[in-house]
């Protein structure tokens, strides 16, 4: 079955760095759109950040852009969240997020991280 697993996330301070990770299992990784979702406390969950299956396209929020970078490694079937220049807005738990690339296109997500920035 599909498992998304997260890990990497924790407490720093505004201006600090985290990485976050997505092991996947389950599935044929290499074949699948990944991204990363947030949800802050008493917000909705955004988008943060989306790969394609080869890492030869991104997209980003316009909010982390120029200080998140998504990226894959195919070969160890994870996804990356590097973030740079936290801010305190950028506290929410942050979701791995895949879906079949045929239908029904049923998406899947991992369990989440909890990302807290703050002095």
């Amino acid at each position: 079955q599909v498992q998304l697993v997260e890990s990497g996330g924790g407490l720093v301070q505004p201006g600090g760095s985290l990485r976050l990770s997505c092991a996947a299992s389950g599935f044929t990784f290499s074949s699948h759109n990944m991204a990363w979702y947030r949800q802050a406390p008493g917000k909705e969950r955004e988008l943060v950040a989306y790969i394609s299956p080869t890492g030869g396209s991104t997209n980003y929020i316009d909010s982390v852009k120029g200080r998140f970078t998504i990226s894959r490694d195919n070969a160890k079937n994870t996804v990356y969240l590097q973030m740079n220049s936290l801010k305190r807005d950028d506290t929410a738990v942050y979701s791995c997020w895949t879906a079949q690339p045929y239908p029904p296109y049923q998406g899947y997500w991992g369990q989440g991280t909890r990302v807290t920035v703050s002095s």
